[in-house]
């Protein structure tokens, strides 16, 4: 049947772009899948594999009851996700997060998406909007959109370019940090899939140290666009020296917070402390969580050096920076991810305005599922808002439109996207009434429940004919 079918296109070949194209396969479709590396390279990416992860190496928690971005990878996962299977398969510890070695992950998934016999994949550079004859497209071009498709995709929406920066964290080798000062421990000895509990390398600061570091910090010479002046850093994934300038516990608070870790030399909790997480399976390179920067690389090396335990610290990669761009899709896409000026053509991934790897796969499920019901001639059912995946594609394509004013910004999945209860848990299977803390973790695990048990009926429904579509 596949033979007579006329092929999806899926323009870019990063985690949602890898995603669409697989579901699209594995649901009888042809795909073209067309990525643009190596003939074009990017200031970010480093090779010319699928799913290349260009910052962290985290798809952050995996708790699927009591973390939305936990539950969503466990939907993805009965969703038959190629993203989630690669991450479990090449994962490394992380606590309680799923962190995965990226180039066994990278090369993972272009395994699978060359060997599949549906999917072509072209290397070439799409250079504007597709021709009319190819009538299903995805665009899952992400925070690096060629500049001519940017403009195409502006001139057909008439909508202005929406851009922010995205940061990148620097990575560490192992055997350059001092141990006589740095130690194992992950927050509260909280361990996770892969990981025993001591799954993070922390590097300690008292009030002087920490106070000396900021200062160098906010000293230190930055990397400045003049051309994109004034366009906001996404609030999940700020550099550290913005954190820096909203004030001196900015950071303490943040990605230095020391809360639920002692150092082993005083046996007390440091007044700041860097974490560093592995990045690859051997275990021989770590990165500075949340340490994304815009700092120039050669302040990077001597202000980084500052910390204790990184006096000797030998990078294998230092933080960066690269342009994001997203479209206003509350107004320019339907329930489906269809551009509303021309319905053959869908967005998914990072340039829909969802933030984060999982999220960005995620869509990608969604946009090649729906292509891929539309090609075989079924109404392309959209997931209950209840799911993980249904909240991200209601927030997508749901509001956050300010009259049009252009208030829609990029957003990691969360409980606050979901419906709410009616009559959310009061009381714990002891019958003992919640409160504070506990009642919050009983209330997210039961919207948990829900929206595994919804996801299975949306996964199990029979599809329905297009023709119903228009009923």
């Amino acid at each position: 049947m596949s033979k007579r079918l006329k092929p999806v296109h899926v323009i870019g070949g990063g985690l949602a772009g890898s995603e669409a194209a697989w579901q699209i396969a594995m649901a009888g479709v042809p795909v073209v899948l067309h990525e643009m590396r190596p003939v074009r390279a990017t200031d970010a990416h480093k090779t010319d594999g699928l799913a290349e992860l260009v910052c962290s190496n985290s798809f952050r928690s995996d708790d699927a009851r009591h973390n939305a971005v936990g539950l969503l990878h466990e939907e993805m996962r009965r969703a038959g996700s190629l993203i989630l299977r690669c991450a479990d398969a090449h994962q490394v510890p992380a606590g309680a997060a799923l962190a995965v070695d990226r180039d066994g992950f990278s090369a993972a998934v272009t395994a699978a998406i060359a060997g599949n016999p549906l999917i072509s994949i072209v290397r070439e550079e799409v250079r504007g909007l597709p021709p009319e004859d190819q009538d299903s497209v995805i665009i899952a071009t992400g925070p690096l959109t060629a500049p001519s498709l940017a403009a195409d995709i502006q001139a057909l929406t008439g909508e202005g370019e929406l851009a922010f920066f995205d940061a990148i964290a620097p990575i560490i080798h192992r055997e350059s940090i001092n141990f006589e000062v740095a130690w194992f421990q992950s927050r509260w000895d909280k361990s996770g899939p892969g990981g025993d509990g001591a799954d993070y390398i922390n590097c300690p600061m008292d009030k002087d140290q920490y106070e000396a570091f900021l200062a160098a910090v906010l000293a230190g010479e930055k990397t400045a666009f003049k051309e994109w002046e004034g366009t906001p850093y996404f609030e999940g994934c700020l550099p550290i020296e913005v954190m820096a300038e909203r004030g001196a516990d900015t950071l303490r608070f943040g990605p230095m917070k020391p809360v639920g870790l002692t150092d082993p030399r005083t046996g007390r909790r440091p007044w700041a402390v860097v974490q560093l997480r592995q990045d690859n399976a051997l275990g021989t390179l770590f990165n500075m969580v949340g340490f994304q920067t815009k700092l120039k690389h050669g302040e990077q090396t001597r202000i980084f050096r500052m910390i204790p335990g990184l006096e000797d610290a030998q990078f294998a990669r230092l933080g960066g920076i690269h342009r994001n761009t997203f479209i206003n899709s509350p107004k320019l896409l339907d329930g489906v991810l269809r551009l509303k000026a021309r319905p053959a053509i869908r967005f998914a991934g990072q340039i829909t305005g969802c933030e984060g790897y999982v999220e960005s796969a995620g869509v990608g499920l969604l946009a090649g599922r729906f292509a891929a019901a539309e090609r075989l001639g079924r109404l392309a059912v959209p997931p209950p808002p209840t799911t993980a995946l249904g909240a991200i594609l209601g927030h997508i394509t749901g509001g956050h439109i300010d009259g049009g004013k252009g208030s829609y910004q990029p957003m990691n999945v969360n409980f606050g996207l979901f419906p709410e209860f009616a009559n959310p848990p009061t009381h714990g299977e002891d019958g003992k009434k919640l409160k504070g803390e506990e009642r919050g973790r009983a209330k997210k695990a039961a919207m948990s429940a829900r929206a595994l048990a919804d996801l299975a009926r949306w996964l199990s429904a029979e599809p329905a004919p297009a023709v119903q579509a228009a009923e």
